[in-house]
Order: structure tokens, then sequence, then C-alpha cells
């Protein structure tokens, strides 16, 4: 069954690297990108196909492209509002394909969420919201993974300083629940080991640096420990991500945006990528944005965009029951 890729911004680096990642992973299985085929870089080997069903019968190191007629060409770093609702229907048709059982898997490539809100009204902060809104509506963990590391943040796109007022005991759960339940589902790990960190430096030492981890964060995961969860913390966060540490557990679930991705992102900044736990169908994505300065220059690196692929994949066997 065939990976679908949503193209993403088409001013940005998105159809050049997901092209790329499909001409290095060969004959790896069936991808399918869908967007439109003139933004493609040009010289692209590419098959226009009306359904992803088509993607296998279409030879290895030529593109198989569900075509969308986006109008306007696409200019490399220039966003043209015209494109918006397009990029939009792009993901709602990748996740609808997932959902009826006709794709094995999304990858969505990077989007602006500046351009799609400016052209189209988009209302959400980014791709998971979106998907899980087509999904639903029912909670969901955004989890970035790269080489020896995955990472959850409880809270995400917010302000640090509206951080401790976001993290309550309900939403902490409800992200170490939907963080277990997802490694065990897609990832094969029955009975994940997972890491917490505090909110504060030191993990508060004590009550002299903040009093989250003694209030808050510590009593719910000795509730959760009590239930069978393998959870390790609250831990000071500048100790858990060395060698060492990292060897001890098989997630990482930090209180906020930077204390989770610094690390991520300090050791695999090119291989990150993006998964979405808790929907019905597997969703990933590069971990890294449009690039609009490096738009059209094919100088893009597709590493991330492989990865986010692979790990799609890996997740659909998981999901399916095949050994890895």
């Amino acid at each position: 069954m065939t990976i679908v890729i949503s193209c993403g911004e088409p001013a940005g680096i998105g159809p050049e690297v997901a092209a790329r990642a499909c001409a290095a992973l060969g004959g790896a299985g069936p991808v399918a990108l869908i967007g439109d085929p003139r933004h493609l870089p040009p010289g692209t080997p590419h098959a226009v196909i009306d359904r992803p069903e088509a993607a296998a019968a279409v030879a290895p190191g030529i593109l198989p492209v569900i075509a969308r007629d986006f109008g306007p060409p696409a200019i490399p770093g220039k966003p043209d509002p015209r494109h918006a609702a397009h990029v939009v229907d792009a993901i709602r048709d990748g996740a609808a394909l997932c959902r009826a059982g006709r794709a094995r898997a999304l990858v969505t490539a990077p989007i602006s969420k500046k351009a799609l809100a400016d052209g189209a009204g988009f209302a959400f902060a980014g791709h998971t919201e979106y998907l899980a809104h087509l999904a639903g509506d029912g909670p969901v963990v955004m989890m970035l993974a790269g080489a020896g590391l995955r990472v959850v943040p409880v809270t995400i796109h917010v302000a640090l300083r509206e951080v401790p007022y976001l993290l309550t005991p309900t939403l902490l759960r409800q992200t170490i629940e939907l963080t277990a339940r997802g490694l065990a589902r897609d990832f094969a790990l029955a009975r994940p080991r997972i890491a917490v960190a505090g909110l504060n430096p030191h993990a508060g030492e004590g009550g002299r640096m903040g009093h989250e981890e003694i209030t808050l964060i510590a009593p719910l995961l000795e509730e959760m420990r009590a239930e069978g969860f393998d959870i390790r913390g609250p831990l000071p966060a500048d100790t858990m991500f060395h060698p060492a540490a990292r060897a001890r557990h098989d997630v990482a679930v930090c209180m906020y945006h930077d204390q989770a991705l610094i690390p991520l992102k300090t050791l695999d900044f090119a291989g990150g990528v993006n998964v979405t736990l808790g929907l019905p169908f597997v969703r990933t994505s590069p971990d890294h944005g449009t690039a609009f300065d490096i738009a059209g220059q094919g100088i893009a690196d597709p590493a991330s965009m492989i990865a986010a692929i692979r790990m799609a994949a890996t997740m659909a066997d998981a999901r399916a029951g095949r050994p890895a």
C-alpha cells in the first residue's frame, strides 16, 4: 500500500525534498506525492496518477504524483495566497485516503502557517491540530524522534510565561498516556520506559527553585507508577540527554517546547522526524520548515524527509503487526 505525501507550501522546499527523498529511496515501497506536478524541481522524473493504488505500477526512480491543479505557478521563496486552499486540500485528501484504508500512511511536507492563514483563513496552529480536527478532535501528542532520542513536549507553541499556568495534572496525564499507547501501537514498545522532566532548573531542587515538581508532577508520576507505568522523574532536564541517560529511557516527556526540541535538534538536526501520536492513521513529517531562503536552489537536504518516510513505513508495519 502507498505512503502519500502532502506537498506542503509549494514556494518552499517541500516539493524539492519530497522528490529528492523518493529518488534516494528508490524501490523501497510505493510513495506518491499529492500536489501540482508543475511545482516539482525542473526535470524531476514523475508520472501523473489518479489514485494511490496506481503508484505500485510506476517504475522505481519515477515519482508518482496524484495531480492537483493549484492554478498559478510557484515562485520559490514567495508564497502565493492563491495556493493556500489547495495546500490545505492536499493535507485533507491525504488524511482521507489513510482513513479509507487506501493509503498506508501520510507524510506531510512543511507548510507556512502564515500563508495558509492569509490565503485560506486557516485557523489551526499547525498540521497536528488540523489533522486532529479531521480525525474527530480527539487528543493527540506531538513527538519528535531522531537518532537515539524521542521527545514529547507537554505544552507546545505557547509563550514560556504561560507554561506554568497551562500545566495541569490532567494535561500531563493525558500526554503520558497517549505517549505510552502510541509507542506501544506504532513502535512495538509494549511497556515503554518514560523519563519525565521537571519544569524548573534542577527539577526545583526540593522547592528552592519552584514548587511545580512537588505539588503537581511528582504526585501524578507516583500515581501512574502505581498503575503500572514505567516512569522516572521528575528529572533535571539538563542531565536527561547525555548518552548514558538516553540509554535508560525510550522517550522523554518535557514540560515545554525548547526543553524537548533543543536536545533533539542538537543530536540529529538533519534527520529529526515529527510524529503525531493518537491519530487513527500514521502521520509523520520532516522536522523542518519551508526554508524560503533556499527554496528553488537545489540545495535543500532531504535527510529529514527520507527519515519521515522510513519512520512512517515502520509505524505502519507495527500497526499491522508486521515485524520491523
